[in-house]
């Protein structure tokens, strides 16, 4: 089948990667150096539209057309299975065990809520792929990381290019990938366990010390001495510092100063004060529990290392501790004495207050014009779709 037109859509495991999904679609995610619908339009050569939760919808384009192939944005794309997907007859669904990775209609699909009309008419197919990446948990973004950062360098077809960098610099491995307009000065980068991708006007200050595998995205910067371990994404426009490892930031977040970061997902627009910390790793080196936000409830990770999940516009205060498995929410502040609950709610100010709208607006604006974007009534709707609905 040769496919004209892709939609990405939410799949049935888009609630368990909240709050990171409370204001994106999950083709939005970021993993490894690109996000998922940058992914599956490399895999495929073409433009994609997002099919996601209405109130989100207004933010992407969508439009069905004749022989439109619709692909689970929660699975993350590779050669055999895009193989797999344009082979897919028409009318017909890609299953493996209860989840539907694609599916080919021309019937008329006008929202995300009226796919089960659709799927009464459909065939089905089982997938012959049964290694399948499919995002279901928001740790499974830091826990995949590593090895999506080194898919992403082949997707893009990079070649190593260190000698693009200063002589000031120690180098270890060949595997360094340098965009145009990177500055990078007096630091130890090294490659041996993986691959270094530094983005388009990227900064490395001076003294930091970075091992692979790591991706630095367009715009984003590594304060002075900053520590960098391996499996490490930090997205565009964002600035860190401290000590960092296996987190992925998805972008224009800041974690300027020293303190620990570990096994997180921080989603855009958040802060960590100066000195915070998370721990990764609970004192007597058991399981780490984390807030379900569909459950409405702790569940178990099955990570021994599992850090601070966080939801865009999130802030903390100067010297915050978060413990193991930590879960801040949307627009959430954290500013109390001592450690935060393990589960902060979206639009939480400190332990015991609300966030009011209006402020969070007022603060988001002023955030985002730091990098010369405006809140728009579309953010708006959004961010208020969430603040009503935080109690539910």
């Amino acid at each position: 089948m040769s496919i004209q037109h892709i939609v990405l859509f939410d799949g049935n495991q888009r609630n368990h990667l909240l709050p990171l999904t409370a204001t994106r679609a999950v083709a939005d995610i970021r993993i490894g150096i690109l996000t998922i619908k940058e992914k599956w339009e490399k895999y495929l050569n073409i433009k994609t539209d997002v099919l996601t939760q209405d109130y989100l919808q207004p933010k992407y384009s969508f439009n069905q057309n004749e022989n439109t192939v619709f692909i689970n944005a929660n699975v993350l794309p590779t050669i055999q299975l895009v193989e797999e997907i344009k082979s897919l007859k028409s009318e017909t669904a890609l299953m493996i065990n209860e989840t539907t990775i694609a599916f080919q209609t021309n019937q008329q699909i006008n929202s995300i809520n009226n796919f089960a009309t659709a799927f009464n008419q459909l065939n089905f197919q089982i997938a012959t792929i049964s290694n399948l990446q499919i995002l279901s948990n928001p740790w499974n973004i830091f826990s995949w990381n590593g090895q999506e950062i080194k898919n992403d360098i082949l997707l893009l077809g990079l070649k190593p290019n260190p000698e693009k960098l200063s002589s000031t610099n120690t180098l270890l491995g060949n595997e360094i990938y340098v965009e145009d307009g990177v500055s990078c000065e007096c630091s130890v980068l090294n490659a041996k366990d993986g691959p270094i991708y530094l983005g388009k006007d990227s900064e490395i200050m001076e003294g930091c010390t970075v091992r692979g595998p790591f991706a630095l995205g367009e715009h984003a910067s590594l304060k002075m001495q900053a520590k960098i371990y391996g499996d490490t994404t930090i997205g565009k426009y964002s600035k860190v510092g401290g000590e960092v490892s296996n987190s992925v930031i998805f972008g224009y977040s800041n974690k300027g100063h020293d303190g620990f970061l570990g096994n997180s997902v921080i989603g855009e627009w958040c802060n960590l004060g100066a000195d915070t910390n998370n721990s990764n790793l609970k004192n007597n080196y058991g399981k780490v529990s984390a807030w379900s936000y569909p459950e409405k409830k702790y569940i178990n990770t099955n990570l021994q290392f599992c850090g601070l999940i966080m939801g865009d516009h999130a802030k903390a205060a100067i010297n915050t501790q978060f413990n193991t498995g930590t879960v801040v929410g949307v627009c959430a502040n954290v500013i109390d004495a001592g450690f935060p609950p393990k589960f902060v709610p979206d639009f939480s100010w400190g332990n015991s207050d609300v966030f009011q709208l209006e402020k969070a607006y007022e603060v988001a604006q002023r955030v985002m014009e730091r990098r010369q974007i405006k809140l728009s009534e579309i953010d708006k709707n959004i961010l208020k779709y969430i603040f009503d609905n935080r109690n539910k």
